[in-house]
């Protein structure tokens, strides 16, 4: 439990999880009927980017710092940055929403949040942070056991998102296995696994393993700022989404170049394809 996300906030893989988050809410926002949103590894949903930590690796200025200072952005980024924009008021980029954050913002007064955090200090202050908004339950236990303990909700519809911090090796794995326990306990939820491009091996083994999920449909949604040829070094990122709404693909296929285009550090590229086609 060392992990501290406040060092990685706003980087590219945040970006790229935040943005096809604030989609997935987008979309099920069209329709009237609520929606439950839950985080098994939820993080303090808010972070300083001038504090110590996110100071000390600067990893945000090659990931939101750059989307913020960019062009005549697609309006598919408009929801995301007006997040970020009502966070800092007074102009220069210092504050940073999690995706509890960006989940609360983004959802309506009839949805309902269940934000899990395990690590003691974070989840103090998420469950601060959360504070006032009656929408919203912090729970702070095993982020693996979210799937069993929290579903089926009481709404039909459900979006959990899981995204560990990855410093074991088999949480790969457990990835899997927790989207297996999450449909085989609702079978129509929005599943978004986050997952680091680094280890080509391990992610061979876990894209075997989305295609053996047994998910009725699954798309998976990459992005690249290196090359994935340097096991030390995380070149990108990717979230494999079971489920997806309709039209998530479409939007992708408009955000995914426009991001690698802007986020690349090296060599960027995209990747957009069906493991499990409908």
């Amino acid at each position: 439990m060392n992990y501290r996300h406040a060092f990685h906030a706003g980087n590219h893989a945040d970006v790229l999880k935040h943005l096809v988050l604030s989609r997935l809410l987008a979309l099920l926002g069209r329709k009237e009927a609520p929606f439950a949103y839950l985080d098994s590894h939820a993080g303090v949903g808010l972070y300083d980017l001038a504090g110590d930590q996110a100071s000390r690796t600067g990893e945000w200025r090659e990931g939101i710092g750059r989307l913020w200072q960019a062009a005549a952005a697609p309006e598919l980024l408009q929801d995301y940055l007006e997040v970020i924009r009502a966070m800092n008021p007074d102009g220069p980029l210092r504050y940073y929403p999690g995706s509890p954050e960006l989940a609360r913002l983004l959802s309506r007064e009839q949805d309902r949040l269940q934000l899990n955090e395990k690590h003691p200090e974070d989840g103090a202050l998420l469950k601060d942070n959360m504070r006032g908004d009656r929408r919203v339950a912090v729970h702070r236990g095993e982020g693996w056991h979210v799937p069993r303990a929290l579903l089926p909700t009481r709404e039909k519809r459900v979006l959990l998102l899981i995204d560990p911090p990855f410093e074991q090796a088999d949480e790969l794995e457990r990835c899997l296995q927790a989207l297996g326990e999450a449909l085989g306990r609702m079978r129509q939820a929005i599943v978004a696994i986050w997952y680091p491009i680094k280890d080509e091996r391990q992610l061979k083994r876990f894209y075997a393993g989305l295609q053996r999920s047994g998910a009725p449909k699954l798309l998976r949604a990459e992005l690249l700022v290196h090359r994935p040829d340097d096991p030390a070094r995380l070149a990108g990122s990717g979230l494999a989404i079971a489920n997806p709404p309709w039209g998530l693909e479409q939007e992708l296929q408009q955000l995914l170049p426009w991001l690698a285009e802007h986020l690349a550090q090296s060599e960027g590229g995209w990747r957009l394809d069906w493991p499990v086609p409908e």
